[in-house]
């Protein structure tokens, strides 16, 4: 049976349909109130559904996150990165032909010509690698604009798999420039995340030595990322997408609102925050400091704002974490001690316990990408490119149906109207 709600404003009384979700929380239909002169008030949209979408379910607190139906504690187990983009851009599991030809398909798209490369000359060393990302995704348009017709389903697709393939291409050129070396290309033999580790930390030439250890820990970090339901960044592409802006232009915004520290800068925070406590000696006046409502600091990585009991990413997370700090052999390395110790008082103490201040995400991919030698101001391009399937399958299934141009509305709380006065007589 369908159900409705009914609201009175000034003795007029109005139904509004009640939309059931497949599960989670249903949703009230308020676009009717429009015709009482009425806007709905929602700061930060935290109790809005701006959509409708098939791709991801979060329930925090219960601690569930799906791609397409599946947990996502058996995709980072049994799947991989690409078989995990395939999924979210068709709805469903590839067949191992499939996936096959999918991954052929990445591989070939993954090399930049040395013209386009040029767009990095005009970054110096010191350029943070999502300024320079985020230039060279929005620069893709150019390449790919003419005679693309978003509305049909297999331009989008041939989108996607553009983006898929050259995002960690871009990301390791951010990265070589930063280092003021030369880029690596791809190599077709590699796996995607071992293509990404050689062509940050290999050399043209040489024969690829990628630990298999590191590459399998950046390839669950890519699958945990990949997609997290209508956050600020699938948010700001889905806006940006619904004015039939080109996806590149769409993806670069993206990329800009993952940026911010309170999103996607939050593994980095995560360093800033170990590297400030500096040594072990130091975790225990930190964490007195984090307890002390009056004192700014706060400890970064722990607690979540969607999962309240905890978050199933950091979960699968942490196994992978401590097998590449195993394998890289950095027990001593101070940072990584004063993570392992803060992990603990966090996962013991009755303070962080009742808080559910547990580890979270960004914390261990913070450390293990500390362990794999990747330096901090990588981080978020990272998370730019595990996050890339999610955002180009949320920007495709709402062009593969009737939408709207995005267009919040707001409270306005200026001054009334008012004349205008001459600067003379001010």
């Amino acid at each position: 049976m369908k159900h409705t709600v009914q609201i009175t404003i000034d003795g007029v009384t109005t139904e509004l349909p009640v939309l059931e979700a497949t599960v989670g929380l249903d949703v009230v239909d308020v676009r009717s109130l429009i015709q009482q002169g009425l806007y709905t008030y929602d700061p930060g949209f935290l109790s809005t559904a701006a959509c409708d979408s098939a791709i991801t379910y979060i329930d925090g607190d219960a601690g569930i996150l799906t791609y397409r139906g599946y947990p996502i504690e058996q995709l980072a187990d049994q799947s991989e990165h690409l078989e995990v983009c395939y999924l979210l851009l068709h709805g469903e599991l590839p067949s191992a032909e499939a996936l096959g030809a999918f991954k052929q398909d990445i591989a070939d798209r993954m090399p930049i010509d040395d013209h386009f490369a040029r767009l990095f000359d005009g970054f110096t060393t010191e350029s943070h690698p999502m300024s320079m990302l985020c230039a060279a995704v929005a620069g893709l348009a150019a390449q790919f604009h003419e005679g693309l017709d978003i509305y049909n389903s297999e331009h989008r697709l041939e989108s996607a798999k553009q983006l898929i393939a050259k995002i960690p291409t871009l990301a390791a050129m951010s990265y070589r420039k930063s280092i003021n070396a030369s880029f690596v290309a791809p190599d077709p033999n590699l796996g995607y995340a071992e293509n990404f580790l050689n062509m940050c930390f290999g050399e043209t030439g040489q024969p690829p030595k990628v630990s298999k250890t590191l590459a399998d820990a950046l390839d669950k970090i890519f699958i945990l990322h990949a997609d997290h339901e209508q956050n600020a960044s699938t948010s700001t592409v889905r806006i940006a997408g619904s004015t039939e802006a080109n996806p590149y232009a769409a993806i670069a915004a993206g990329i800009a609102a993952l940026w911010g520290p309170s999103h996607g800068g939050a593994n980095e925070a995560v360093l800033d925050m170990l590297m400030e406590i500096g040594s072990i000696d130091q975790v225990s006046d930190y964490v007195a400091r984090a307890k002390d409502k009056d004192d700014p600091f706060k400890l970064m990585g722990f607690g979540h704002r969607v999962y309240k009991n905890f978050d199933p990413r950091a979960t699968v997370m942490q196994a992978s974490c401590h097998a590449v700090l195993a394998e890289q052999g950095v027990d001593d390395e101070p940072l990584l001690a004063v993570a392992k110790a803060l992990e603990t008082i966090a996962r013991e103490e009755a303070y962080f316990v009742d808080r559910r201040l547990y580890p979270n995400i960004d914390f261990y991919s913070g450390i293990t990408l500390k362990a794999m030698g990747i330096p901090t101001p990588m981080y978020t391009a990272l998370f730019a490119l595990g996050r890339m399937p999610g955002w180009i399958a949320h920007w495709s299934e709402m062009l593969s149906a009737p939408f709207k141009i995005g267009r919040p509305r707001q409270l306005y709380l200026g001054p009334n109207k008012r004349d205008y006065v001459p600067i003379s007589d001010r």
